[in-house]
């Protein structure tokens, strides 16, 4: 492991931001963000495989009445995002270090008002669809812990991972389900507030058009369509 590694996975272990395995909130969180963490009743966004946190970061510079949790497996990762965010005494931001399909272990029902999906790894092998994030099975996760009234929103390069995803949406039948295959030839080039990922900004460098897409979930519980 390298010496930056260390210094980051000490930082994880140390800064109240972060949440993972070993620290005293990881076991008791679920139901409790808002009582136990962010002492407030705002409504929870969650940014899924957050990278280092740029959009946890960026909306909730925006959006200060709202609570932001960036969620990761890579501490190293993380520990960008947490120390970004107590640099700019950002007190909406949360970090849990865990794996998205860990998060019901994480969250009660209904607990969550928005899911951001950005870049996520397209898995372009036969034997990785289970693992994309817009497959079923984690759909069925995301409506659980989504409220009625809850949006997911998904940003890509990657043209067919979100031909996939637009197809498996559909199909769970999402609600009010908008996408553009140009985001920034596109009307809807607001609803993402500017904000770039690192992978962002070198894909579009590159000259590649960005996918994005935006649905309601309010999906009756128990139902997939």
């Amino acid at each position: 492991m390298s010496r930056k590694k260390e210094i980051r996975f000490k930082q994880n272990q140390e800064q109240f931001n972060v949440i993972q395995e070993g620290k005293p909130l990881f076991d008791t969180i679920k139901g409790n963000w808002k009582k136990e963490f962010f002492k407030n009743n705002n409504p929870i966004v969650l940014e899924l495989g957050c990278g280092k946190g740029e959009y946890t970061i960026g909306l909730a510079r925006l959006f200060p009445e709202k609570n932001f949790i960036g969620i990761d497996i890579k501490g190293d990762r993380i520990a960008v995002g947490s120390n970004k965010a107590i640099e700019e005494n950002l007190k909406n931001v949360a970090f849990l270090r865990a794996k998205v399909h860990d998060l019901e272990n994480f969250f009660l029902e209904n607990e969550v008002s928005e899911i951001w999906i950005t870049f996520p790894d397209p898995h372009h092998l036969q034997s990785g669809i289970k693992r994309r994030m817009t497959n079923q099975r984690f759909l069925e996760i995301y409506r659980k812990l989504i409220n009625d009234s809850g949006i997911l929103h998904l940003k890509t390069d990657n043209r067919p991972f979100f031909d996939y995803s637009l197809e498996t949406l559909q199909n769970f039948g999402v609600k009010n389900l908008v996408h553009t295959f140009d985001l920034y030839e596109s009307n809807l080039n607001v609803r993402h507030y500017g904000i770039k990922t690192r992978f962002e900004e070198i894909f579009t460098q590159k000259g590649f058009s960005i996918n994005y897409l935006f649905c309601e979930f309010n999906i009756k519980k128990g139902l997939s369509n």
